[in-house]
């Protein structure tokens, strides 16, 4: 489908669920975004899940969003359970406003929900010339290092600078895949890589159902059970959310909102060595490049290199929906 085309369709999805105009254009060139990386666990089979939530009034398609000011630097803001697209997009725009003012933004959000990838928003403030980092949490997925239950979400950490030319963003979730990949997996019938999740009886599974019901593995054993439980007191504990297993599942917990936390921290590169930064950025991204290859390497890429091959390469091309993701639009749209 024509990118122009499928937006217009998502725009009228989310005001038919009572979106504004406004909000609903954001919500939707994110959701395309996800699809031109390739990131499809992020894209399109997310929407019913949105649209789902705002009918049981889990998310409110009219927020009234409040910035609290604490300092020129720092900012906390209320999203009244808006959808996470949209606070999200307040919350960088406002740290990367602070940060210019005064060399750093801090902004924390509660009452928040699912906000997609989260390199979308590091991506903003690297093309303002700003390095930044993003966290948010998510509901239990991994077990803490000791424990045989699912306590923290897949709790990703992203970190963006920018370098001149294609910006540096790392956007990981410190399991070993994110769980949007093993949804996307149970939803189109497809197996999971080994040796990334556990079933509930604790044994490695390939089973994409399996694994939503047992628990996924942390990126190196309790270094990345570690770093969730970090993200977790970053964008749950510290802005006033939810934490501790608390946040609730956007696709199965329909008892209430799921107060998700986010936390961006933006910092202008200036403000140690100034206008030597770039200069620098730069000669640190050629000393990686130029190393001796390592066999089957072509070339080393920094983080954010791929997906930003991968936008180029699919920007101009119609965009793929699988027949279960357009019967789900059309039904959508039918309301």
């Amino acid at each position: 489908m024509k990118k122009n085309i499928l937006r217009s369709k998502i725009i009228e999805i989310f005001k038919k669920h009572k979106l504004s105009e406004n909000h609903s254009k954001i919500c939707a060139d994110y959701l395309i975004k996800a699809e031109l990386i390739e990131a499809k666990s992020h894209g399109l089979t997310r929407l019913k899940m949105y649209c789902d939530r705002i009918k049981k009034k889990l998310i409110n398609p009219k927020p009234n969003i409040k910035i609290k000011r604490i300092s020129s630097s720092i900012s906390h803001i209320n999203a009244d359970n808006s959808i996470g697209f949209v606070s999200a997009d307040i919350g960088i725009s406002q740290a990367i406003k602070n940060a210019k003012k005064t060399g750093i933004g801090l902004v924390g959000i509660k009452n928040s929900s699912h906000f997609g990838l989260s390199s979308f928003y590091a991506e903003q403030a690297v093309k303002k010339n700003l390095i930044v980092f993003c966290f948010t949490n998510a509901p239990p997925a991994l077990a803490p290092h000791g424990a045989k239950k699912s306590l923290f979400g897949t709790n990703p950490i992203c970190f963006g600078v920018p370098t001149g030319k294609v910006p540096f963003i790392l956007d990981t979730s410190t399991s070993k895949i994110n769980r949007g990949k093993i949804r996307h997996a149970h939803k189109f019938k497809k197996k999971i890589p080994f040796g990334v999740a556990l079933d509930k009886y604790g044994k490695i599974t390939t089973n994409a159902k399996n694994a939503l019901h047992g628990t996924q593995l942390p990126i190196a054993e309790f270094k990345g059970s570690g770093l969730a439980w970090m993200v977790d007191i970053l964008s749950g504990v510290l802005t006033g959310s939810s934490h501790g297993g608390k946040t609730k599942d956007p696709f199965d917990d329909f008892t209430g909102p799921q107060n998700v936390g986010h936390l961006f921290i933006t910092i202008d590169p200036k403000i140690f060595i100034g206008q030597k930064f770039k200069m620098e950025m730069k000669k640190n991204i050629e000393i990686v490049k130029n190393l001796p290859k390592a066999k089957g390497f072509n070339s080393i890429m920094y983080p954010g290199e791929r997906k930003n091959s991968l936008y180029k390469k699919n920007f101009n091309k119609d965009i793929t929906i699988p027949k279960k993701i357009l019967q789900e639009m059309d039904a959508l749209n039918d309301i």
